[in-house]
């Protein structure tokens, strides 16, 4: 994935991956997202110029699970003025200013009235929060602490025109066919308003993978899922309940643009092969990274991972979700996320994903002692580049551990080498006849 057999350096490679996927976020970010609605279709048109992608619409009141598809969501416009005819609070300035799912209001009352209708950060004084209300129906705005007490004592025109209808629920998908039925699921949630982090950047992270991958051969096939946060994974699961077994790895992707981190969120099995992929990758990325065991709060891991279902899927962030000051407010903006780290992000994601491909296990075919390596060249082989010690270490590290039950991933992890050369030397050593392939 890092295109390295192409002749673009990884460090190039992280710089135009940062570029295209900071671009793509940037033209999704305005977009005012939520559960369902035209802000979701919108933004997976943008998505869609980028991979063919299937958009699949799910009627209100479609039982999925045990849930239920909810009404459909949109909006307008939305502002409160005062009695001068200023807006005060302006829904074009900021899809923000509303909470999303705001029923529709048209009345003039006092402050006092209108107080309750409205959520501040009193901590955070010049911030606006993000503030939902899905299931149950009511109507409030969101504005800066500062701002509210700036208010006077007067009355206010108080409008938000939306509708909440029977509609659809609507999701997108990219499939990439590999050489094997098991999957790779791949999932962003596309259901929150104009926060930069959450989730723009895995939005537009997946995009640029998926398009990268939709160009390769690979070993397995991979499900690229952008779908509304909770409602839009059950709805998911429920109409693909039959083909869920086919997912061997899978990753959900959010928070990827700030230089925090990285943060993994182990899958609830705990021990599965994405986890020690992810682990290893990350020992090796030369970064401060967190490893966090499962539990059942978060994104749509909780989902993938219910008992019921219990799917190898763990989630990859720079910054843990809810601890820091930007989280659902405006100060997650598109000045919080920088093309270098979503660069970042973008080739840690690549390379656990070559570790993935690139994951077998052996037999070595002279067990009986130690092959006489020289006689074969194999140091010369190998030893003429930057990583001579590793490989040298690597040939008797795979040797050893290569009786058909230990995988390169055990390897890698037991010599605590990077899993590259732990592959590059296993080719070498299959190429000399000294390593068979588990069939």
């Amino acid at each position: 994935m890092t295109h390295q057999e192409d002749g673009v350096s990884a460090a190039d490679d992280v710089t135009s991956s940062g570029a295209k996927i900071f671009a793509l976020a940037q033209r999704i970010y305005p977009i005012c997202r939520s559960i369902t609605g035209n802000g979701v279709r919108q933004t997976l048109r943008e998505i869609g110029a980028h991979i063919s992608l299937d958009v699949h619409e799910v009627p209100t009141g479609t039982p999925v699970l045990d849930w239920v598809v909810p009404r459909e969501w949109n909006i307008r416009d939305a502002y409160i003025k005062d009695p001068r005819g200023r807006k005060v609070i302006d829904f074009n300035e900021s899809n923000l200013h509303v909470m999303s799912y705001s029923v529709p209001v048209c009345r003039t009352m006092s402050l006092d009235e209108l107080k309750p209708h409205i959520f501040t950060l009193p901590d955070q004084p010049d911030l606006v929060p993000y503030r939902t209300s899905y299931y149950q129906e009511n109507w409030a705005f969101c504005m800066a602490h500062r701002q509210l007490e700036q208010l006077r004592d007067d009355s206010y025109e108080v409008v938000i025109d939306s509708t909440l209808a029977d509609g659809h629920l609507t999701y997108g998908e990219y499939f990439h066919r590999g050489e094997s039925d098991d999957e790779v699921l791949l999932s962003a949630h596309v259901c929150h308003p104009s926060l930069a982090n959450d989730n723009c950047s895995g939005l537009a992270l997946l995009a640029e993978l998926a398009s990268r991958i939709s160009q390769m051969r690979t070993r397995y096939s991979y499900r690229f899922l952008f779908a509304p946060g909770t409602i839009g994974a059950i709805t998911w699961l429920a109409r693909n309940e039959h083909r869920v077994s086919r997912i061997k790895h899978g990753l959900v992707v959010s928070m990827v643009g700030d230089g925090a981190g990285p943060t993994y969120k182990k899958s609830r099995q705990g021990d599965a092969e994405i986890d020690l992929a992810m682990m290893h990758t990350l020992q090796h990325c030369k970064l401060t990274p967190t490893i966090l065991e499962f539990s059942p709060y978060g994104y749509d891991e909780r989902q993938y991972c219910s008992p019921g279902f219990n799917l190898p899927v763990g989630l990859f962030q720079r910054s843990r979700f809810g601890a820091i000051p930007q989280y659902h407010t405006s100060a997650d903006d598109l000045s919080f996320i920088r093309p270098e780290h979503l660069g970042e992000s973008f080739r840690i994601i690549s390379e656990v994903i070559d570790l993935l491909e690139g994951n077998r296990s052996y037999y070595n075919t002279s067990p009986k002692g130690e092959p006489q390596l020289g006689r074969r060249g194999l140091y010369g082989a190998i030893g003429g580049d930057k990583d001579a010690a590793a490989a040298n270490m690597a040939m008797l590290w795979i040797l050893n551990l290569s009786d058909g039950h230990h995988s390169l991933l055990d390897i890698a992890r037991r010599a605590d080498l990077p899993f590259p050369v732990i592959l590059k030397t296993a080719k070498v050593l299959e190429r000399h006849g000294l390593l068979a392939p588990v069939r």
